[in-house]
């Protein structure tokens, strides 16, 4: 806790001790070593999709918690292999990131069909797979902003994946097509007892209102979320809450009610992140927040205080990529155990 505390500089008492009474966590399914049973035991998920996520949810150092610390490495795709490697080019080689993630103790890795095919007879066995169905890569000039199917989910499955994941760029004019394929496409996931995780990110240049950039706004990456897990999502990755009011503040966009800004959210980052867990089903759904970009040296900082306000407000995990494979192997799973230590601590309960 100390060690913890120190990295939480000036905001550690704010967020160690802040108690939420906008949504109260009894109200919430909070995680636990039992959380498949209570969450998804009644659900429409057959025996093989639970025997895949308990395979999830018991690896690594956080396994039998109820909480999970994946580590994702799509950015080569995303980024490109300059922007995300050049910084530690071991990782340009397959092998090392699923090393990472294994070494790191995660419950699993999330990453490209290429990538898999390469590790998959020597490492499918040793760590959950996830494969990355779609992409948006920024070759085509002038760059657009569209997430494009880079597989199937039969070749997941035939490389050995426990789950699928897939990002849909809400708000984009190319939403409602991705909202469709990734809908069918977890749909066949479950056919095949895999699960399935969703990115839910907001893309629309028109979120950003009188220099205010609301895609990390709670309303709107609540109701991303609403959406992600209406379409079959088992769990949901989202960025962490920077502000709330974006349904105010952009004309036209939606509805909302006052009751979310008046009662249901404040502005401390654990409420805002709780509208968050909210709309993802109350918590039946796990909700992991994203590490972001590296900063360099304060990224255990920012990792550590991310986690905090997740597992307070009732999330699922963490996952982090660029903060972890940006750096000497060693220095990333002392990253990645800091972020998993925080859900290991007894004593950082649920506000």
């Amino acid at each position: 806790m100390v060690a913890i505390s120190n990295l939480l500089g000036d905001d550690a008492q704010a967020l160690l001790d802040y108690e939420a009474t906008a949504i109260p966590k009894e109200r919430l399914t909070l995680p636990g070593p039992d959380f498949i049973e209570r969450s998804m035991m009644n659900s429409d998920r057959s025996p093989q999709v639970l025997r895949s996520l308990a395979g999830l949810y018991n690896h690594g150092r956080l396994g039998g918690s109820g909480y999970v610390s994946i580590l994702p490495v799509d950015q080569g795709i995303e980024h490109s292999g300059a922007a995300s490697f050049a910084p530690n080019i071991d990782y340009f080689d397959p092998l090392k990131i699923v090393d990472l993630a294994i070494e790191g103790g995660c419950n699993a890795v999330a990453t490209t069909f290429g990538v898999l095919g390469m590790a998959s007879r020597s490492h499918a066995h040793r760590i959950p797979f996830i494969a990355k169905l779609n992409h948006n890569e920024l070759l085509t000039y002038p760059n657009t902003f569209d997430q494009i199917m880079f597989g199937s989910v039969q070749q997941a499955y035939d490389l050995g994946a426990a789950g699928v994941g897939a990002t849909i760029y809400f708000g984009s004019e190319e939403s409602r097509r991705q909202i469709q394929e990734v809908a069918d496409a977890f749909e066949e996931a479950h056919q095949l007892g895999m699960f399935t995780v969703l990115w839910c990110y907001l893309r629309n240049n028109d979120f950003k209102v009188d220099g205010v950039d609301y895609h990390a706004a709670a309303d709107l990456t609540g109701q991303a979320n609403h959406i992600g897990v209406t379409i079959g999502a088992d769990i949901i990755k989202q960025k962490l809450p920077e502000n709330n009011g974006g349904f105010k503040a952009i004309p036209g966009l939606g509805k909302t009610h006052d009751l979310v800004y008046d009662e249901l959210t404040t502005d401390h980052p654990i409420d805002l992140c709780r509208w968050q867990v909210a709309n993802c089903y109350m918590g039946r759904i796990g909700l992991i927040n994203s590490g972001g970009a590296s900063s360099g040296a304060t990224d255990l900082a920012e990792a550590v205080r991310t986690a905090v306000i997740n597992k307070r407000a009732g999330g699922t995990g963490l996952i982090s990529g660029r903060k972890a494979f940006q750096r000497p192997m060693a220095e990333g799973v002392e990253l990645l155990n800091a972020i998993q230590d925080v859900y290991l601590d007894d004593s950082i309960t649920v506000a």
